[in-house]
């Protein structure tokens, strides 16, 4: 009997995707690590819109960037898909979300406080978050570390990061360096066996159903498309409208309210924090509350810490903190609370995107080339490791809140990951899943 045929992949259309960009944007909880499996188990695993090379190509190149990674990683993919457009809706609709539940939080914040509903449903939401990076760093591990060198600069990062407490940017620093020596000199030991059909990648249970899985729409072997290969006018177009989107708002902004104005204020403040904003939202939080905390005095450390608690709950990058701070700032100005939360969601994010429709024709056309494709490799190595270590970090708050081990929340966390791995749930289901049980058991609980 003849094997039967994989089926080709089907295109996309650009609304199609847009929808899954909305879609995904409303469900992006759990920070870079929750956000970077999300992308990966839909668009690998599930839709095959990109093979896992391609994915941790373009994973690699965002995780050098400053930046939060996952929204740019969504820019990236949305570009590969569609182009210029497809990358601006996609890193956008993965925003917009994020920018509008926490200003209605902030504006509920400043009027009547914290609303209980939302502890009930994340009391749910963070161990199936949990889960999900858990489940994210296996998967991950499983594909990667492919030798004992990866596996060895995994180990490595995950102890720099959870033990010795080493700076993100200089893990991810010296994993590029060492994947650039071993590629001189052992390059087989970066290099993964090539692929020879998706149940090599562990996506279905067995050849047979193998054999029926479509190929990824960009694969291994895909050609570049016309619209994501390198081209010098076009790159000299994209720098100037990048730079016009911040002059622009920056010199209109400057001209109503003077050089020294509130809005203008923040415009530069947050375009520091966007080029400063390596490794992840932590290590720049810092920054961010000793200048609108101590310098600028937009809110206080109380209302600072307040914003954080928000940030960590809802959906989108946990650097989308920024959209509280503009929005107190505005408040207590008076420069405009609304006005105040653009200004600053736009100057925070424009590098992001930015950086990625510059440089990623760059990235693609490296794809075959082994002395950039070397330290890629060992980035991707060290991210497991850092998700390793973020999943470690995240246990203690979940599992053990006030310092007492919680078997309800991991109790969640456990059939969060059985829901995963054995009954296959897309993440969506399992956030759609775990709010709406938290929302259900705030309906019910006795007043």
């Amino acid at each position: 009997m003849a094997p039967q045929r994989q089926v080709d992949p089907a295109p996309v259309s650009l609304a199609d995707a847009s929808r899954f960009w909305l879609q995904l944007g409303v469900v992006s909880f759990g920070g870079p690590a929750g956000q970077i499996a999300l992308l990966h188990r839909e668009l690998v695993e599930r839709r095959r819109w990109l093979s896992e090379r391609r994915y941790l190509h373009a994973l690699n190149y965002c995780m050098l960037l400053p930046g939060p990674e996952a929204t740019q990683l969504a820019t990236y993919l949305g570009w590969l898909m569609h182009g210029v457009p497809g990358g601006l809706i996609a890193g956008g609709l993965f925003l917009l979300p994020s920018v509008l539940v926490l200003t209605l939080l902030s504006s509920v914040y400043v009027h009547w406080g914290q609303l209980p509903l939302l502890v009930a449903v994340f009391a749910l939401l963070k161990p199936a978050v949990l889960a999900i990076v858990v489940v994210s760093a296996w998967r991950l591990g499983r594909r990667a570390l492919r030798s004992f060198w990866l596996a060895g600069i995994a180990l490595a990062a995950f102890l720099a990061l959870a033990v010795l407490g080493l700076p993100y940017p200089l893990v991810v620093g010296v994993a590029a360096l060492t994947g650039a020596l071993v590629g001189r000199w052992r390059p087989e030991a970066l290099l993964l066996p090539p692929p020879v059909g998706p149940a090599v990648a562990g996506l279905v249970p067995g050849p047979a159903q193998a054999l029926l899985q479509p190929e990824p729409i960009h694969g291994d072997h895909t050609p570049t498309p016309a619209h994501a290969r390198f081209n010098r006018r076009r790159l000299a177009r994209t720098l100037l409208i990048w730079a016009l989107a911040l002059i622009l708002p920056l010199a209109m902004l400057t001209a109503m309210a003077g050089w020294n104005g509130t809005l203008p204020l923040m415009a530069r403040f947050f375009t520091r924090v966007a080029l400063l904003s390596f490794g992840g939202a932590y290590a720049v939080l810092p920054y961010v509350a000793q200048g609108a905390v101590e310098q600028f005095g937009w809110l206080s450390a109380a209302q600072m810490v307040d914003g954080l608690a928000l940030g960590e709950t809802t959906p989108g990058p946990l650097i989308m903190v920024v959209a509280f701070v503009g929005f107190m700032g505005g408040w207590t100005t008076g420069a405009g609370a609304v006005a105040a939360t653009l200004v600053t969601v736009w100057f925070t994010f424009l590098p992001s995107f930015g950086f990625i429709l510059v440089g990623a024709p760059l990235v693609e056309a490296s794809r075959d080339n082994l002395r950039i494709g070397a330290p890629l490799t060992a980035i991707t190595a060290a991210v497991v490791g850092v998700i390793a270590s973020l999943a470690l970090f995240f246990a203690g708050p979940v599992l053990w809140p006030a310092g007492r081990f919680d078997a309800a929340a991991a109790l969640v966390a456990g059939l969060a990951m059985l829901a995963l791995v054995r009954w296959h749930w897309s993440v969506l289901q399992l956030i759609g899943v775990a709010a709406g049980l938290g929302v259900l058991m705030q309906l019910l609980a006795p007043r």
